[in-house]
């Protein structure tokens, strides 16, 4: 039997990292935690960022690592033995117990944290985690008195051979790894995915993901609002499609550099009022790109990392945004950058595999979307988007239904059920 859906909730959250401008995934975790403020629900933050850190209308609380314990002084012997002798005995640990050192010393550290909080004086427990790790997952493990409220975000597939391919390796203690993942499908009151793709992914793999799980797509952040300064590299008078965000190891850009040039071959007038600028890191695509920007002036890098801020304003102000993608038989990642050009509401050129988190979203009759060898179809695609531009009509994105999925009220709607119903 439902009863009256809670007003207001009061959640604990462990967190990774609460810096914006350490990774992508941080910045959608944070992106949450802001809407949930904004929704008027009580958190306290437990971030391991080991700098000081605030997030306004939240009780932020930065967990200090543990010096003085077992693991962090192994941690810090092999350390210095790679260093003096060039031998990793990091791989015979982890082949041996599944984690590091420092992986288990720092969820112990989360594992502490939380033993200062009551159960009873909260609705919800979330777990965030970053990149391959799930620290705080593995320290609310330790605490079983938490698990009939905890929700347990997975912002990737883990362990990194249960990837896509070519994504997947074997890593070191990958058995135990997995073991680890599968108790914590098991313990938790709720698995958490950004993605439905991904969830179905996991759920291929733990079966007891398919009857507990939440999809909280990333959120266009009710607190985080770009500012109204120009932007030097997008010249208003120029039409600007715009790369932000890291070129992973297999998010190969030659697709995009090709169509570009072979827009400007067929319209070369556009080679003095266009650009293609690739904002983000250093990648191992460099070498290609400043090779094709000496052919092809108008195609732009930025100098190195760009912070956050001014990125999210550079989406807001560029005419078309650029998603991406792997080449592989599928994407069930939802790109946390995929938020913010949903609400920069200009067109966004999708390139990925034909199984693709971003193109569910967007839909089959999205005339933005395709597949890497449809580069002819990406050519005419610019062209249309610039002649467009030429003429003033102006370009929308106009999509109010992903806005209102990634907004706060969707998430709060999915909680509040989630403990109604439960």
């Amino acid at each position: 039997m439902e009863t009256q859906q809670p007003t207001s909730l009061n959640i604990l959250v462990a967190v990774e990292s609460i810096d914006v401008n350490d990774s992508s995934g941080t910045k959608g975790r944070v992106a949450l935690i802001q809407n949930l403020i904004a929704l008027g629900y009580q958190l306290t933050v437990l971030h391991y960022t080991q700098k000081p850190m605030e997030i306004k209308g939240a009780d932020c609380v930065a967990i200090p690592e543990n010096r003085r314990s077992w693991y962090f002084l192994m941690s810090r012997l092999q350390r210095y033995i790679y260093r003096w002798f060039g031998y990793n005995i990091s791989e015979r640990q982890e082949r041996r117990n599944g984690f590091s050192y420092t992986w288990i010393n720092d969820a112990n550290a989360f594992a502490k944290a939380i033993t200062a909080y009551h159960p009873d004086q909260f609705d919800i427990l979330f777990t965030f985690g970053k990149g391959r790790s799930f620290r705080p997952h593995a320290g609310v493990l330790k605490r079983p008195e938490w698990h009939d409220k905890w929700y347990a975000y997975v912002h990737d597939p883990y362990p990194q051979h249960l990837y896509p391919r070519p994504y997947n390796f074997v890593e070191n203690g990958y058995k135990q790894k997995r073991y680890f993942f599968r108790e914590m499908t098991e313990k938790a009151k709720h698995m958490v995915f950004p993605s439905q793709l991904l969830k179905e992914w996991m759920q291929s793999y733990f079966v007891a993901v398919k009857d507990k799980s939440l999809i909280i797509p990333h959120q266009i952040a009710e607190l985080t609002q770009p500012g109204t300064e120009a932007i030097q590299e997008l010249d208003p008078t120029v039409f600007t499609l715009l790369h932000a965000g890291n070129l992973l190891d297999l998010r190969d850009p030659e697709v995009v550099v090709s169509a570009y040039q072979q827009f400007l071959a067929a319209h070369p007038e556009a080679t003095q009022d266009s650009q293609l600028l690739f904002v983000g890191k250093p990648s191992t695509f460099d070498a290609y790109l400043k090779t094709q920007q000496r052919i092809t002036p108008s195609l732009k890098l930025s100098d190195g990392y760009v912070a956050f801020e001014k990125v999210y304003r550079m989406q807001q102000q560029a005419q078309v945004n650029i998603i991406l993608e792997a080449q592989s038989e599928i994407s069930p990642f939802l790109p946390g950058k995929f938020a913010h050009c949903i609400a920069a509401n200009a067109p966004i050129l999708l390139i990925g595999p034909y199984y693709s988190e971003c193109k569910r979203l967007l839909g089959p009759e999205y005339p933005y979307s395709f597949e890497f060898s449809e580069v002819a179809q990406l050519v005419e695609a610019i062209k249309r988007l610039y002649l467009d531009w030429k003429k003033g009509k102006p370009v929308g994105l106009s999509r109010p239904d992903l806005a209102a999925y990634m907004s706060s009220g969707y998430v709060k709607t999915t909680l509040e059920n989630s403990l109604t119903n439960a």
